[in-house]
């Protein structure tokens, strides 16, 4: 194998495909990446029997062929390589590699004891590139990060017809996401819990090549589905999570409010930010509604306290309610709007955000449902 690339694309590929390789595979093959040419095509693949990523970049082949080499130490040199084409060859057990007067030698592995890639699942639907990244991260946010509950690490995708609804909680918040698609077939109602890093990930690399991207689906037994995505050059699959008991969380979201306040975004970022400044870790912001606007405070030890009055617009009773200052701040982050509106039952029951145009109206597609914490005044 030999051949020519040009340093950006080189270092774009591996960089996307190493980033989903396992921290500590079950066996060393599988932290490396794939790099085969043919044709004047080179090939990068990375894979670790739950997530498959593969890029396609053109190149200038001298001689096809493939190699093996660890993905993150690969990713590192690419990344600090100076903007010059870059020579990549195999030589017997190595792979060495020329950028200017830069010259690396890696080991590599062996070829043929690399698993094969899965197929792609047969395809589902288009969708929007930039669209679609943009909804992922509204509400990959939610998802849970503990392990030892696997359901909620997942985003659930919820197909019916032209509708793609994406939904994830960690039990504390809850985030929902509904936006038109193009599906292969107009009848079709699938639903699939996907890794939300995984998805993640998926969403932020397709994202910026704009387009469409294609959404194929396979469903197995529990735990053996699988899900691909393919965008440009790039495609990556990744096995479903099992979804089977995955709790009715719709069911949270109120169906009607007794208080209502319009909030400037950004505003209401920078005082949250700024007043959590003296609240621990577990201690909440305190936010206080009337007509006479907002106060955000919070208080932690030794007496340190902290607030701020801000102009909000509120219907119904004064409302003291408490909240994680972090997720709150993530829920009013990926609104994507200069508005945000909160909905109110009590202090006591969640409290939905929405985002909100300029003449006040809730815009339709994303609503983030945040837990109050109880606190004694």
């Amino acid at each position: 194998m030999k051949f020519r690339v040009e340093r950006d694309a080189l270092a774009e590929a591996v960089a996307w495909t190493a980033k989903s390789l396992p921290s500590r595979p079950s066996v060393p093959v599988l932290a490396g990446v794939m790099m085969r040419v043919t044709d004047g095509n080179l090939q990068v693949s990375g894979f670790d029997y739950e997530v498959s990523s593969q890029v396609t970049v053109e190149v200038q082949g001298d001689a096809d062929g493939a190699a093996l080499v660890s993905g993150r130490l690969l990713a590192e040199i690419t990344k600090a390589l100076p903007a010059k084409p870059v020579d990549i060859a195999a030589v017997g057990a190595h792979l060495e590699l020329v950028c200017g007067s830069a010259r690396f030698t890696l080991p590599t592995m062996p070829v043929e004891d690399y698993p094969s890639l899965p197929e792609m699942p047969e395809s589902a639907g288009t969708v929007d590139a930039v669209a679609f990244a943009a909804a992922v991260a509204q509400v990959a946010i939610a998802a849970g990060r503990d392990e030892t509950l696997p359901m909620m690490t997942g985003v659930r995708v919820e197909i019916s017809g032209g509708t793609l609804a994406m939904l994830a909680t960690d039990r504390y918040r809850l985030a929902l996401r509904e936006m038109q698609w193009n599906p292969d077939d107009p009848e079709v109602s699938v639903n699939a819990l996907v890794p939300a890093r995984t998805l993640n990930d998926t969403a932020k690399a397709l994202g910026p090549i704009g387009g469409q991207v294609t959404m194929a689906l396979s469903q197995g037994a529990a735990g053996e589905g699988m899900i691909g995505f393919a965008g440009g050059t790039r495609r990556t699959t990744s096995r479903l999570l099992d979804g089977a008991n995955y709790p009715p969380v719709r069911s949270l979201f109120p169906t009607s409010h007794n208080a209502e306040a319009r909030v400037p975004v950004s505003t209401l970022i920078e005082v949250v930010k700024r007043v959590a400044l003296v609240a621990e870790r577990a201690t909440p912001v305190l936010l206080s509604f009337s007509a006479d606007g907002l106060v955000v405070e919070a208080g932690g030890t030794e007496e340190a306290r902290a607030s701020e009055a801000m102009e909000a617009t509120f219907t119904g009773d004064p409302l003291t309610i408490g909240f994680n200052p972090q997720y709150l701040i993530d829920g009013l982050t990926n609104l994507g709007a200069q508005f945000a509106v909160l909905s109110f039952v009590d202090a006591f029951k969640p409290a939905v955000i929405s985002p909100s145009g300029e003449d006040g109206e809730v815009i339709p597609g994303y609503r983030y449902l945040i837990m109050p914490i109880r606190v004694s005044r």
